[in-house]
């Protein structure tokens, strides 16, 4: 059994913009995606949604001693703004970086009525973080979501 690393406060959350980010922080947000979303879920879809490198999309993302620990994009081009890809390592979870990264991201791009598809094992995390769920489950690329909004 692999232990999580704590979250540590000294470990900033880095954020840029699809015209900021740059070619190598990029790549390893592309591969934690892939090696979670696509892979450990088993859920053969095409993450190069075309929407990293808008203007209006922001990534965070938090490093540890092995690279990309946890990530997180936002949407702007939605009013309001909408998280999703919310990723944790799989060696790095339990130690609290999603949560620092939702609360971040809704704190620096959120506005009421920011809204997320949590899947639906994650619903009570995130009502937990102030979430509400906002309509009727719904299946995307074979997983259970639900539609959630924060005011």
């Amino acid at each position: 059994m692999t232990t999580a690393k704590p979250h540590s406060s000294s470990a900033p959350i880095r954020w840029a913009s699809g015209p900021e980010l740059e070619a190598a922080p990029l790549y390893e947000l592309l591969q934690l995606r892939v090696a979670v979303f696509v892979v450990e879920q088993n859920c053969p879809y095409d993450e190069t949604d075309g929407l990293d490198l808008l203007a209006t999309t922001h990534h965070g993302w938090i490093i540890d001693d092995t690279g990309v620990a946890a990530a997180i994009r936002v949407l702007g081009h939605e009013s309001p703004p909408r998280l999703g890809r919310v990723v944790t390592r799989p060696d790095a979870r339990g130690g609290g970086m999603a949560r620092e990264l939702v609360l971040r991201a809704h704190e620096r791009f959120g506005q009421s009525g920011t809204s997320l598809d949590a899947q639906n094992h994650l619903v009570g995390w995130y009502e937990a973080l102030g979430w509400n769920v906002a309509g009727d489950s719904f299946v995307e690329d074979g997983i259970p979501h639900t539609p959630m909004v924060r005011d």
